[in-house]
Protein backbone atom coordinates (compact mmCIF):
# COMPACT_ATOMS: atom_id res chain seq x y z
CA UNK A 1 0.00 0.00 0.00
CA UNK A 2 1.11 3.30 -1.37
CA UNK A 3 1.90 5.39 1.82
CA UNK A 4 -0.12 9.15 1.90
CA UNK A 5 2.70 12.25 0.80
CA UNK A 6 3.16 15.13 2.77
CA UNK A 7 0.64 16.92 0.84
CA UNK A 8 -1.93 14.62 1.34
CA UNK A 9 -1.23 14.12 5.20
CA UNK A 10 -2.11 17.96 5.18
CA UNK A 11 -5.25 17.27 3.06
CA UNK A 12 -6.10 14.92 5.98
CA UNK A 13 -5.38 16.93 8.83
CA UNK A 14 -6.96 20.67 7.77
CA UNK A 15 -10.59 17.67 6.88
CA UNK A 16 -10.10 16.18 10.24
CA UNK A 17 -10.03 19.44 12.29
CA UNK A 18 -12.90 21.13 10.07
CA UNK A 19 -15.26 18.46 10.76
CA UNK A 20 -14.27 17.12 13.88
CA UNK A 21 -12.52 19.76 16.10
CA UNK A 22 -15.39 19.98 18.58
CA UNK A 23 -15.68 16.06 18.90
CA UNK A 24 -15.31 14.22 22.46
CA UNK A 25 -15.94 10.63 23.49
CA UNK A 26 -19.14 9.03 23.13
CA UNK A 27 -18.54 7.55 26.09
CA UNK A 28 -20.80 8.93 29.29
CA UNK A 29 -19.46 10.38 32.51
CA UNK A 30 -19.37 12.81 35.24
CA UNK A 31 -16.12 12.72 36.99
CA UNK A 32 -12.92 10.83 35.68
CA UNK A 33 -13.95 8.12 37.94
CA UNK A 34 -16.21 7.70 35.73
CA UNK A 35 -14.48 8.05 32.82
CA UNK A 36 -11.32 5.78 33.80
CA UNK A 37 -13.73 2.77 34.12
CA UNK A 38 -16.00 3.86 31.11
CA UNK A 39 -12.52 3.20 29.20
CA UNK A 40 -11.43 0.10 30.61
CA UNK A 41 -14.42 -1.59 29.98
CA UNK A 42 -14.51 -0.07 26.64
CA UNK A 43 -11.70 -2.00 25.53
CA UNK A 44 -13.04 -4.44 22.61
CA UNK A 45 -16.41 -3.25 23.73
CA UNK A 46 -18.80 -0.43 21.79
CA UNK A 47 -19.47 2.81 23.80
CA UNK A 48 -22.70 1.72 23.09
CA UNK A 49 -23.11 -1.64 25.39
CA UNK A 50 -20.52 0.49 27.94
CA UNK A 51 -23.23 3.24 28.32
CA UNK A 52 -26.04 0.41 29.27
CA UNK A 53 -23.95 -0.55 31.79
CA UNK A 54 -22.02 1.95 33.50
CA UNK A 55 -25.40 3.58 34.99
CA UNK A 56 -26.06 0.90 37.30
CA UNK A 57 -22.55 0.19 38.49
CA UNK A 58 -22.28 3.64 38.87
CA UNK A 59 -25.08 3.92 41.11
CA UNK A 60 -24.24 1.00 43.85
CA UNK A 61 -20.80 1.90 43.41
CA UNK A 62 -20.34 6.04 43.20
CA UNK A 63 -16.63 6.73 44.07
CA UNK A 64 -13.62 4.51 44.95
CA UNK A 65 -14.10 3.85 47.91
CA UNK A 66 -17.39 2.17 47.64
CA UNK A 67 -15.82 -0.18 44.64
CA UNK A 68 -12.78 -0.98 46.39
CA UNK A 69 -14.98 -2.88 48.61
CA UNK A 70 -17.26 -4.30 46.43
CA UNK A 71 -18.08 -8.27 45.88
CA UNK A 72 -16.78 -9.16 42.91
CA UNK A 73 -19.47 -11.27 42.45
CA UNK A 74 -21.59 -8.51 42.36
CA UNK A 75 -19.71 -6.55 39.88
CA UNK A 76 -19.55 -9.22 37.77
CA UNK A 77 -23.52 -9.23 37.63
CA UNK A 78 -23.40 -5.85 36.63
CA UNK A 79 -20.93 -5.96 34.00
CA UNK A 80 -22.01 -9.57 32.35
CA UNK A 81 -23.08 -8.13 29.06
CA UNK A 82 -19.19 -6.77 28.73
CA UNK A 83 -16.88 -8.00 26.67
CA UNK A 84 -13.94 -9.72 29.12
CA UNK A 85 -16.03 -9.16 32.37
CA UNK A 86 -14.60 -10.87 34.67
CA UNK A 87 -10.91 -9.48 33.78
CA UNK A 88 -12.33 -6.13 33.84
CA UNK A 89 -14.21 -7.01 37.25
CA UNK A 90 -11.31 -7.24 39.01
CA UNK A 91 -9.46 -5.08 37.67
CA UNK A 92 -11.68 -1.91 38.25
CA UNK A 93 -11.96 -3.24 41.81
CA UNK A 94 -8.05 -3.45 42.47
CA UNK A 95 -7.89 -0.08 40.11
CA UNK A 96 -10.23 1.47 43.03
CA UNK A 97 -7.90 0.00 45.87
CA UNK A 98 -4.68 1.31 44.41
CA UNK A 99 -6.35 4.62 43.84
CA UNK A 100 -6.92 4.58 47.37
CA UNK A 101 -4.00 3.11 48.63
CA UNK A 102 -1.50 5.33 46.73
CA UNK A 103 -3.41 8.37 45.16
CA UNK A 104 -5.33 9.93 48.35
CA UNK A 105 -8.65 8.48 46.29
CA UNK A 106 -8.39 10.78 43.96
CA UNK A 107 -7.62 9.81 40.03
CA UNK A 108 -3.99 10.41 38.90
CA UNK A 109 -3.88 12.64 35.90
CA UNK A 110 -0.84 11.72 35.18
CA UNK A 111 -0.19 9.08 32.03
CA UNK A 112 2.47 7.13 33.79
CA UNK A 113 0.67 7.15 37.17
CA UNK A 114 -2.30 6.03 35.33
CA UNK A 115 -0.76 2.80 34.04
CA UNK A 116 0.79 1.90 37.42
CA UNK A 117 -3.29 1.01 38.01
CA UNK A 118 -5.03 -2.03 36.99
CA UNK A 119 -6.34 -2.38 33.57
CA UNK A 120 -5.01 0.68 32.54
CA UNK A 121 -2.74 0.54 29.49
CA UNK A 122 -0.71 3.27 27.34
CA UNK A 123 -3.95 3.43 24.83
CA UNK A 124 -6.56 3.73 27.88
CA UNK A 125 -4.39 6.30 29.99
CA UNK A 126 -3.49 8.56 26.48
CA UNK A 127 -7.59 8.17 26.07
CA UNK A 128 -8.55 9.61 29.54
CA UNK A 129 -5.61 12.46 29.02
CA UNK A 130 -7.06 13.43 25.94
CA UNK A 131 -10.80 13.54 26.73
CA UNK A 132 -10.39 14.91 30.63
CA UNK A 133 -7.26 16.96 29.71
CA UNK A 134 -7.09 17.80 26.62
CA UNK A 135 -3.69 16.38 26.48
CA UNK A 136 -1.84 16.46 23.07
CA UNK A 137 -1.74 12.89 23.00
CA UNK A 138 -2.50 9.97 19.80
CA UNK A 139 -4.61 6.96 21.31
CA UNK A 140 -5.20 4.16 19.00
CA UNK A 141 -8.39 1.89 19.28
CA UNK A 142 -9.41 -0.32 16.42
CA UNK A 143 -10.81 2.17 14.20
CA UNK A 144 -7.33 4.85 14.77
CA UNK A 145 -5.23 1.91 13.31
CA UNK A 146 -7.90 0.54 10.96
CA UNK A 147 -8.13 4.38 9.23
CA UNK A 148 -4.72 5.27 9.80
CA UNK A 149 -3.77 2.46 7.80
CA UNK A 150 -6.33 2.75 4.63
CA UNK A 151 -5.25 6.60 4.25
CA UNK A 152 -1.71 5.47 4.11
CA UNK A 153 -0.07 7.24 7.58
CA UNK A 154 0.84 3.94 9.03
CA UNK A 155 1.19 0.80 7.56
CA UNK A 156 2.80 -0.59 11.51
CA UNK A 157 1.91 -4.28 12.45
CA UNK A 158 1.00 -3.28 16.05
CA UNK A 159 -0.38 -0.33 17.69
CA UNK A 160 2.62 0.67 19.18
CA UNK A 161 4.13 1.26 15.71
CA UNK A 162 1.06 3.16 14.51
CA UNK A 163 0.95 5.13 17.42
CA UNK A 164 4.23 6.39 17.11
CA UNK A 165 3.79 7.06 12.91
CA UNK A 166 1.04 9.34 13.51
CA UNK A 167 2.80 11.50 15.86
CA UNK A 168 5.44 11.55 14.05
CA UNK A 169 2.93 12.77 10.54
CA UNK A 170 0.64 14.49 12.30
CA UNK A 171 2.67 16.15 14.44
CA UNK A 172 1.31 19.86 16.32
CA UNK A 173 -0.98 20.63 18.31
CA UNK A 174 -3.74 18.98 17.29
CA UNK A 175 -3.07 15.38 18.27
CA UNK A 176 -5.86 14.75 20.87
CA UNK A 177 -8.36 16.30 18.02
CA UNK A 178 -7.38 13.58 15.61
CA UNK A 179 -7.32 10.71 17.66
CA UNK A 180 -10.99 12.07 18.23
CA UNK A 181 -11.56 12.56 14.69
CA UNK A 182 -10.25 9.19 13.59
CA UNK A 183 -12.35 6.97 16.37
CA UNK A 184 -15.49 8.83 14.79
CA UNK A 185 -14.87 8.51 11.06
CA UNK A 186 -14.22 5.19 11.66
CA UNK A 187 -16.86 4.00 13.74
CA UNK A 188 -19.46 5.65 11.25
CA UNK A 189 -18.15 6.38 8.10
CA UNK A 190 -14.80 4.34 7.07
CA UNK A 191 -16.25 1.53 8.72
CA UNK A 192 -14.51 -2.54 9.19
CA UNK A 193 -17.34 -3.74 6.67
CA UNK A 194 -19.01 -1.95 3.91
CA UNK A 195 -17.31 1.49 4.15
CA UNK A 196 -19.48 4.75 3.16
CA UNK A 197 -16.92 5.29 0.14
CA UNK A 198 -20.11 7.84 -0.95
CA UNK A 199 -19.29 10.24 2.16
CA UNK A 200 -15.92 10.18 3.08
CA UNK A 201 -13.61 13.21 3.31
CA UNK A 202 -11.38 12.50 1.40
CA UNK A 203 -12.24 9.88 -1.21
CA UNK A 204 -8.46 11.53 -3.58
CA UNK A 205 -6.23 10.59 -0.35
CA UNK A 206 -7.69 7.11 0.87
CA UNK A 207 -5.14 4.14 -0.32
CA UNK A 208 -7.93 1.18 -0.17
CA UNK A 209 -10.80 2.53 -2.17
CA UNK A 210 -10.56 0.37 -5.34
CA UNK A 211 -10.16 -2.76 -2.95
CA UNK A 212 -13.44 -2.44 -1.44
CA UNK A 213 -16.36 -4.64 -3.11
CA UNK A 214 -19.17 -2.88 -3.81
CA UNK A 215 -21.99 -2.40 -0.41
Amino acid sequence: MKKATKKEIEILKVAFVEKYADAVTELEYKNDYELLIAIILSAQCTDKRVNIITPALFEKYPSVYELADASLDEVKELLKSCSFFNNKSKNIIKMAQSVIENYDGEIPHIQKELMKLAGVGNKTANVFMIEFEGANLMAVDTHVFRVSHRLGLSDGKTVEITEADLVKKLKGHDLHIFHQAMVLFGRYICKAVKPDCDNCLFPHVCKTKKSFKPA
